[in-house]
């Protein structure tokens, strides 16, 4: 099977779906990213530090086997999807239907159902630095309308940027938030907290939540609250506040609302400093929102890369995004595709040494 996959990416091939297979990315300067087509999870992306040796910046596990046996893993480096974040009571109406989702999050949808576009393999195409992923989604898979085309790229390029592009199209109308789920920890292999990473975002409002973390549909000013980034700030310096919200999520687990909204091409969006690695990552993206997550749900129970166990706020998400519950909120962006359009979004992730 080795060297039948071999073979095909030599002749830039697809390999079959049903199949585990693992591709690496590397470019000149060291970086490397693996990336599997079950769930198109970013398993490893290496990146230099301040004393110039690489190391892992994103939690996950060592093989796709065990992404496979751990299905029920907090969606390590997946690709998220038809819907990233939640959908309200599982449910939306879309041209004067209602369409009943699959509830995986209480009475909630969450990123896409109980088999997502995350727990699906996808067929892969490498060539060099890049590699596509497609993913035929059928019409009424875990609820939702429409046959899905999904097609999401990852290009490393020389200047230490992973960059993934998203693309679908649909043959009625459908409803698609395709957003990547992986764990940063800028210090590498995550046995420390991310409490001591800073933390910029060009966002002064965020989308506040009721009791299950579905947003409220209000759009509040982060000025005078502990969620305002707007200036590099210790992600941990505040975590603990006395603030409904913060007890509401465990920690930060809310959309932000970029100050540049939706845009045709990639935009800085936000900054993560490492001080003891060096490390920055860059984020740019097309989306108007982002999810940030303390990983306030890990609790040291899934032993993760090496054995490592994996603690509450060991890494932070960054999942660029439209907003969770878009369809039943009239007030956010849409996140309706119709047949005649395609859906498209790039999210870049760059590495720095300061």
């Amino acid at each position: 099977m080795i060297r039948i996959a071999i073979l095909l990416l030599g002749l830039g091939c697809s390999l079959p779906a049903q199949t585990p297979q693992v591709f690496t990315l590397k470019n000149s300067a060291g970086m490397e990213a693996v990336i599997t087509n079950y769930g198109a999870i970013l398993m490893s992306l290496k990146a230099p530090g301040r004393d110039g040796k690489l190391d892992d910046v994103v939690l996950g596990f060592d093989s796709p086997a065990e992404y496979i046996a751990k299905s029920q893993h907090p969606y390590f480096g997946a690709v998220v999807g038809r819907y990233g974040n939640r959908i309200a009571k599982a449910q939306f109406t879309l041209d004067g239907k209602t369409y009943k989702l699959a509830a995986n999050d209480g009475p909630n949808a969450l990123h896409g159902g109980l088999k997502g576009f995350d727990k699906r393999f996808w067929s892969a195409r490498q060539q060099g630095n890049v590699l596509t992923l497609e993913l035929l989604s059928k019409d009424g898979e875990e609820g939702y309308p429409g046959e899905l085309r999904a097609k999401v790229t990852y290009t490393l390029t020389s200047k230490n940027e992973l960059r993934i592009d998203y693309q679908a199209t649909t043959n009625q109308p459908a409803v698609v938030n395709l957003t990547n789920h992986s764990y940063f920890n800028l210090g590498g292999k995550a046995a420390r907290h991310i409490l001591g990473h800073t933390l910029k975002l060009n966002a002064s409002r965020f989308t506040p939540v009721a009791k299950d973390l579905i947003p409220t549909g209000e759009i509040k000013p982060v000025a005078g609250t502990p969620f305002d980034f707007t200036k590099p700030t210790p992600i941990g310096s505040r975590i603990e506040a006395n603030d409904p919200q913060l007890k509401l999520g465990g920690g930060y687990d809310h959309n932000f609302v970029f100050d540049k909204g939706l845009t045709a091409k990639p935009e800085l969006v936000a900054e993560v400093f490492d001080p003891s690695s060096g490390r920055q990552l860059d984020v740019y993206t097309t989306e108007p929102g982002v999810q940030l997550y303390t990983s306030n749900f890990l609790d040291g129970k899934i032993a993760g890369k090496g054995g490592v166990k994996y603690e509450r706020r060991h890494a932070l998400c960054l999942e660029t995004q439209h907003f969770p519950d878009s369809p039943n909120q009239p007030a956010f962006p849409s996140t309706l595709l119709r047949p005649a359009d395609t859906y498209k979004s790039t999210t870049i992730f760059h590495f720095r040494v300061r």
